[in-house]
């Protein structure tokens, strides 16, 4: 299933492990980031530099870290997620790295950025980045596992600015805005 507009949904509840996997070749050092929001309203992000734990809180984890120097070609880094019972939010997200760094307007509106989850029973959802927005990070999609029915996956598509990423409720701030 493909969530190509900003606003499209699918469920994505009843997985034993979800794998999403970011794949891009524009020449830029995009990161695969999640923030999440447990159901107790703990707050944290999963990234290249605290990259998670399958078998202990916050149960996901990423891969490691492509693209650097603004590398092109066939980047890809994944993140996978064993356990979302705690997790009220997942939020993935792409950052452009060195224009985090500057405080500087990304470069997604050239980019050709897909998000694409996976569960594992082969049940798949591809998400494509629907904003014209400027920004240096963009929130792709969120999981949503609020409701008593079960986690949804929503194309959330917008776009913020950071200038390094030294805070946490800086990046919260874009995201629940």
């Amino acid at each position: 299933m493909e969530l190509k507009q900003k606003g499209e949904e699918a469920n994505v509840g009843g997985f034993k492990q979800l794998m999403i996997t970011m794949k891009w070749s524009t020449a830029a050092d995009f990161d695969l980031a999640a923030a999440y929001e447990t159901q107790e309203g703990k707050q944290g992000l999963v990234y290249f530099g605290e990259q998670g734990d399958l078998n202990a809180f916050p149960f996901m984890q990423l891969s490691g870290d492509e693209g650097v120097g603004d590398k092109g070609g066939d980047n890809e880094e994944t993140m996978r997620i064993t356990k979302l019972d705690d997790m009220k939010y997942v939020w993935m997200m792409c950052w452009d790295y060195g224009k985090v760094k500057d405080g500087a307007a990304g470069r997604f509106s050239d980019s050709d950025v897909m998000l694409s989850l996976m569960d594992d029973t082969g049940t798949s959802h591809d998400v494509t980045l629907d904003t014209g927005d400027m920004g240096n990070i963009a929130l792709i999609a969120t999981i949503d596992n609020s409701g008593a029915i079960g986690a949804k996956l929503v194309n959330t598509s917008k776009a913020g600015t950071l200038k390094g990423l030294n805070k946490l409720q800086d990046l919260m701030d874009i995201i629940t805005e």
